[in-house]
């Protein structure tokens, strides 16, 4: 196949309409209008620079060692919706000034996605009128992705499949405003519709802004945000990602996942900012690293809802008020932490199944509705604040050790609040420097915390 190599507008323009199937980009081309791709067409090299929407992709597309610049709150890169079939639109080390958007709808009813190797350097995604959604029990929104790969229809016979490794958004003097990597489904939380089949999901290094005022009820963002009706066989954070908005875990997972493995440490800055929230199914979550939460109402870990297997941390740190380190809401049959977990924060706002709720920080909380089969901890399980509980036990679990003990070290601060009976319990050092060391609950009414 010969390839067309071009240096100006009008030698892009003319490639394309002529029919090459191979262009090759030198130096710069900038001012350019939208340029649509037209089936089995590579572009390749160079930067290209748009005032509005960049390069349009069809069918059967190849972007490669390209640079493409567009306004931040533009798509850089995105897909005709008119076109049957994606066949496979192909990204490999490409860069971007705007947001790459592949999305399944209106025509577009399968098709295969592979990236190797994408950076979005920057992207506004605030102004997006149309975002997944779901109810918690209230209804909330999520943010579009710097990073967007999205099966919008309804009808649960369309997948589209993907392959996705290596992609990095923003930076940390220039982060993402909204979502750093978005891919789902139909994007209806507990609903039904399209699937988005992917092998591996490879992340570098993210930084993302949600830009949301502090204290809104109904919409939400993320670092890494796996939408409903995506199913993962295996997602890698390979490296740091660290979010500094309010709403916006540093990973949230609607959809339905093999393996999460977090390879690098993570950082929540905002209000109401997790490590990592679960709401979908997941057999196995490793966080290699530390999570840091440092914004009131800040989270470690939260398994909301869905079902998950097994969790392995290396430590949690929270420190804004109304933090909590682990919160376990569903049965989770093995919870290890192989370092630290500790809380500095005392009581505070914190956004809890879509309500903003004052809650108290605690390190260990684990409701009801919640269960842990076996929890297991090699470091020290730890509050700083004042007025607060180290660890809650309301909900069952079977086996509880904790090698470097449990302590309350704030004023008027209790350490232990259990239900029942907890084996392993009684043989952990407990220590309470203003409070006391255990208390039994003998109600039925549930405490409120994080």
């Amino acid at each position: 196949m010969q390839r067309h190599t071009v240096t100006t507008a009008a030698e892009l323009n003319a490639a394309v309409t002529s029919g090459s199937k191979d262009i090759e980009i030198t130096g710069e081309i900038r001012g350019l209008p939208m340029l649509t791709l037209p089936e089995g067409v590579s572009l390749r090299g160079g930067v290209l620079g748009f005032n509005a929407k960049g390069v349009r992709l069809t069918r059967d597309n190849l972007l490669e060692d390209i640079r493409i610049e567009t306004q931040e709150h533009e798509a850089a890169i995105l897909n005709d919706t008119s076109v049957a079939g994606l066949g496979e639109l192909h990204l490999r080390n490409v860069v971007t000034v705007g947001q790459v958007l592949l999305l399944a709808r209106d025509a577009v009813r399968g098709g295969h996605v592979r990236v190797d190797g994408l950076t979005v350097a920057a992207a506004d995604l605030r102004g997006r009128f149309e975002r997944p959604h779901g109810w918690a029990p209230g209804f909330i929104e999520v943010q579009q992705g710097g990073f967007t790969l999205w099966n919008m229809h309804t009808d649960p016979d369309v997948t589209i499949t993907a392959e996705l490794l290596d992609i990095a958004a923003g930076s940390a003097d220039h982060p993402i405003r909204g979502t750093g990597v978005l891919v789902g489904g139909h994007g209806v939380y507990n609903g039904s519709g399209g699937k988005l089949a992917v092998t591996t999901l490879r992340t570098g290094e993210v930084h993302a802004d949600s830009g949301i005022v502090p204290q809104t009820f109904d919409l939400i963002s993320g670092g890494v945000f796996v939408v409903s009706g995506a199913e993962i066989r295996q997602v890698t954070n390979a490296g740091t990602v660290v979010t500094y908005g309010a709403n916006q875990p540093v990973f949230d997972n609607w959809g339905d996942v093999g393996t999460w493995t977090v390879e690098q440490p993570i950082t929540s800055h905002g209000p109401s900012g997790v490590g990592f929230v679960q709401f979908g199914s997941l057999d196995l979550l490793d966080v290699r690293a530390p999570i840091t939460t440092m914004g009131p109402g800040g989270r470690g870990f939260n398994l909301y809802d869905g079902t998950l297997q097994h969790a392995v941390f290396d430590s949690i740190t929270t420190h804004g008020d109304g933090g909590v380190g682990i919160v376990v809401s569903k049965p989770l049959p093995l919870l290890e932490i192989r370092g630290d977990l500790t809380t500095l924060g005392g009581e505070g706002y914190s956004l809890y199944y879509g309500v903003q709720v004052p809650l108290k920080a605690a390190a260990l909380d684990v409701k009801q509705s919640g269960s842990i089969g076996t929890f297991r901890s090699d470091g020290g399980i730890v509050t700083k604040g004042d007025d607060v509980i180290t660890v809650v036990i309301e909900g069952e679990i079977g086996e509880f050790s904790a090698k470097h003990g449990i302590a309350a070290e704030g004023a008027h601060s209790d350490a232990v609040h259990v239900r029942g009976t907890v084996p392993g319990l009684d043989t952990a050092e407990i220590s309470a420097r203003d409070g006391r060391k255990l208390v039994r609950l003998d109600t039925s009414h549930p405490m409120v915390h994080g």
